[in-house]
């Protein structure tokens, strides 16, 4: 039984990575987020701005055990925060779980998430001098949580294939 969970920053690439490795695997790929919206018949936005907060930190914890107490093996891509929380990043090392931390710089995050800063709630109405700044103190206080997996990748300056090639060998 093989879970291998994705963690880190958001804009790290846990998304894509997680399908590029499920591709090269054969796991199937998990993305947290979308169970969650699907459990809850939501957008995460609308959860936070509807129910709060800490009603999505507990529903994600939820089904973040139950993903790595099921029988199938998996390939799950978690939220930034996902570790964060309810002391999820205990269960980061459990037996039959790798856990991988894509670890991105400030700048590299910024790069990619100055894109799409719209479809991110937390950095949509942020000016981007005072983002790079948000980013970089989030990094900071996420740190510990995120430096608990087993696996640490550094993505800066790294093609999609190069990570997922590092990966997959880290893997067999």
């Amino acid at each position: 039984m093989k879970k291998v969970v994705l963690i880190g920053y958001m804009g790290s690439g846990k998304s894509v990575i997680a399908k590029k490795i499920a591709d090269k695997t054969g796991i199937p790929v998990a993305e947290l987020d979308e169970i969650i919206e699907k459990e809850c018949e939501m957008p995460i936005e609308k959860i936070f701005a509807t129910k709060g907060e800490l009603f999505f930190r507990k529903k994600e914890h939820e089904i973040f055990l139950r993903i790595l107490n099921g029988d199938t093996n998996v390939i799950l891509s978690t939220g930034g925060g996902t570790p964060c929380y309810f002391n999820n990043h205990e269960f980061l090392n459990l037996e039959g779980v790798v856990s991988i931390y894509l670890k991105a710089s400030v700048d590299t995050l910024f790069d990619r998430l100055v894109l799409e800063k719209s479809k991110r709630p937390l950095l949509a109405n942020l000016p981007n001098d005072a983002m790079k700044e948000f980013i970089a103190k989030h990094l900071f206080d996420r740190s510990f949580y995120y430096n608990q997996a087993t696996i640490k990748v550094t993505v800066d300056g790294k093609s999609v294939e190069e990570i997922t090639a590092e990966i997959v060998e880290k893997l067999a």
